[in-house]
């Protein structure tokens, strides 16, 4: 371990003494080198001491720095891991990080493009426009068009600083993970999550062709605009796009200003969501308020515009099917379909008790049965709903924690800009039309015609194979233990052959080849007439 990595884990101990973090974890799950590490920096004082512990983690992170304050941003959608006060707390972390030199920023964006910035653009301003953590934006014009851009460009050397906290997070949670009642954090899992994240953060050129592909999804839509990407001008370390001069969505009083329609704007970024699930099953998973503006045109018929696509999300077609089934069942107040759902989904064993695992249900969900829907939150729904499948041992779906924590936004930024929403009014109907799309007789037609050459395909060996098991049948009728041993025997045969012919084919070649470069003739001789006899043997036993 370098000295820079040493002298990195010491300030991270240091940092969880002083805010006492060892005191969030049950005196019972606390890991014996937890323990030794924390007592070993007796010397060290405390701070906050009088603070909530949800407050003291929230400032420990943030003195950190910007690694862990992404990873506490995460960590606050993990509502199905963490108590809502926790959450609550990190949800409050600010990404707000120094820039660097803007000078530094032009020499890392002519490396980038091999090329001097005023080859390619005009009024580059060296001035930033916006920091954060990983990247930061400057403005410019490009000089073949005109076209006002910005040019977002990595920090640099913010590589290697994540990868050493990464090391260091990593470590931290297999200590935890490696004692019996710190399993149940899941500590490790947590931080693979969070590694993938941020480390897809750092390719802009697999965020630029994010932007693109959600930009086609909703061209010519009244609903959403994506900003045009210049791909032949990003690199991995550089992302070009249009410049945009859209309202802030938290800045209410501008919004107010114009005229916005509230209502209309909140239901239009509900409906943005769903389709984006639903009808493309490719989804911006990072839908935080400073990365959605709101078209300062037609204010009565308002458009969002989303920035920042680093982070996607997509859902199998099974598990678009089932994650609609789970809100229609409640809706329905079917939790007998519930329960069977998550089951047949797969997220919960096949092993669940159904009748269990419903009356669970019913004890989370029954109390909301008296409250009028638009008092019920959608996200939080379906975080209790998690959090009632973790006691059955629901094993953690990534896709779904995406798509919990972009519904989170969605829903509380709909509420905030118009809190009269109702989100299952306006989400009910979108499902019910999906889900009879996807079960109705159109639906079944056109499985069948993507299906169809495969049968067309097959259909010449269907009578060979219906004879085959038809005699089968009748066999085992007849003489089931003789039959079953036959068939055994059978294939044990087959795989033997192949075995022999594979290892044979392999010698007799190899010796083949070796005979005109041995200089004595006999080694490569019996290599090769060693793979004849298994070959030979091979071929007698896939006769038989």
């Amino acid at each position: 371990m370098s000295w820079g990595a040493i002298r990195r884990a010491y300030q991270v101990a240091r940092t969880f003494r002083q805010y006492r973090l060892i005191d969030l974890l049950p005196q019972s799950r606390r890991p014996l080198p937890l323990r030794l590490v924390d007592a070993s920096l007796f010397w060290v004082g405390r701070k906050s001491p009088d603070a909530h512990p949800s407050v003291r983690a929230r400032l420990a992170l943030q003195e950190l720095g910007p690694v862990f304050i992404k990873f506490g941003q995460m960590l606050s959608t993990r509502r199905d891991l963490l108590p809502d006060l926790f959450a609550d707390a990190l949800a409050q972390l600010q990404d707000q990080v120094p820039p660097f030199d803007g000078e530094l920023a032009k020499a890392e964006i002519e490396s980038a493009l091999g090329h001097g910035i005023d080859t390619l653009f005009d009024d580059f301003d060296i001035v930033p426009l916006a920091s954060a953590s990983v990247a930061q934006v400057h403005t410019a014009t490009l000089r073949s068009t005109g076209d006002e851009v910005i040019l977002k460009v990595v920090r640099p050397d913010i590589e290697a600083v994540i990868l050493a906290d990464l090391t260091l997070m990593e470590a931290g949670a297999r200590l935890v993970s490696n004692t019996r009642k710190g399993k149940p954090l899941r500590a490790v899992e947590v931080v693979e999550d969070y590694r993938k994240t941020i480390l897809a953060e750092l390719d802009l050129v697999q965020e630029a062709s994010n932007a693109r592909r959600l930009r086609d999804n909703f061209a010519g839509s009244p609903a959403l605009y994506i900003p045009r990407v210049y791909p032949e001008l990003c690199r991995r370390r550089l992302l070009v796009m249009e410049r945009i001069y859209g309202i802030p969505v938290t800045d209410l009083e501008a919004l107010k200003a114009q005229g916005t329609n509230m209502k209309l704007l909140a239901e239009r970024g509900v409906e943005v969501f769903f389709t984006q699930v639903f009808r493309d099953n490719f989804f911006h998973a990072d839908m935080h308020p400073g990365n959605i503006f709101v078209s300062r045109e037609h204010p009565d018929d308002p458009m969002y515009i989303g920035i920042d696509c680093g982070i996607v999300g997509s859902l199998t077609e099974n598990d678009k099917r089932y994650l609609a089934d789970v809100f229609l069942a409640f809706f329905n107040q079917d939790y007998s379909r519930l329960s069977q759902v998550y089951i047949d989904s797969g997220w919960i064993s096949a092993d669940t008790n159904p009748v269990e695992f419903e009356k669970a249900l019913r004890k989370v969900l029954e109390p909301l049965e008296n409250k009028p829907l638009s008092q019920i939150s959608f996200g939080h729904l379906l975080v209790e709903l998690f959090r009632c499948a973790r006691e059955f041992e629901m094993e953690v779906q990534p896709q779904l924690v995406l798509l919990e924590k972009t519904l989170l936004y969605i829903e509380g930024l709909g509420r905030q800009l118009y809190p009269q929403l109702d989100l299952w009014q306006t989400a009910k109907p979108f499902l019910e039309q999906w889900m009879a799309e996807q079960l109705g007789p159109s639906a079944q037609m056109k499985r069948v015609k993507e299906a169809l050459p495969f049968w067309l395909e097959k259909l010449p060996e269907m009578p060979d194979l219906i004879h085959d098991n038809l005699q089968l049948s009748k066999a085992l009728l007849r003489h089931p233990q003789g039959v079953m041993e036959r068939y055994i025997n059978q294939r044990r045969r087959i795989h033997n052959s192949h075995y022999f012919l594979i290892i044979g084919s392999v010698l007799l070649i190899s010796g083949t080849l070796l005979i005109g470069k041995s200089s004595t003739i006999w080694p490569s001789t019996t290599l090769a007439l060693t793979g004849l006899a298994c070959w030979a043997k091979g071929w007698r036993l896939n006769n038989q």
